[in-house]
């Protein structure tokens, strides 16, 4: 068995994006078009849209299964932290990485995320060269450096 990166692999990465901010998905969009993997990036606008993708139900049963989940938790319907609690207590969905992305500061949610399995917890930036940087450096990690299992 071969085990290699996303990159080595030579198939767009494929990342889902729980966001419910219009302004934040384009930034994180934009911000993933200018990076140097190939990328698909599927959309959830809540949390419950995001467990209906993940499991492939209702309307979503071809979402492709992301290398990555980047999670806000400020999310209506279904919080953030409720779906992270959800994806690290599923058999099939617990192995994919999850990236909290959020403007929440609070030390509360940064130990609750983590209490939860989240891979990693970052700060969205207000600064739109900043956020950049950052998708950069999860783009290169996750992508470049990290060998993911496969699904």
């Amino acid at each position: 068995m071969k085990v290699d990166t996303i990159q080595h692999k030579g198939r767009p990465a494929e990342i889902l994006l729980v966001e419910d901010n219009h302004g934040d998905v384009l930034l994180t969009k934009k911000a993933f078009k200018q990076a140097k993997i190939a990328n698909n990036i599927t959309v959830a606008r809540n949390g419950d849209e995001a467990m209906q993708i993940l499991r492939r139900e209702g309307d979503f049963t071809e979402a492709p299964v992301p290398d990555l989940i980047l999670l806000d938790l400020n999310l209506p319907k279904k919080s953030g932290k409720d779906v992270l609690k959800e994806i690290k207590s599923d058999d099939v969905l617990k192995h994919i990485p999850v990236v909290v992305l959020t403007s929440s500061r609070a030390e509360l949610d940064v130990i609750k995320t983590y209490d939860l399995h989240a891979n990693s917890y970052i700060i969205k930036p207000v600064n739109l060269e900043k956020f950049s940087e950052i998708v950069s450096s999860i783009e290169r990690y996750w992508f470049s450096i990290v060998v993911l299992p496969e699904e």
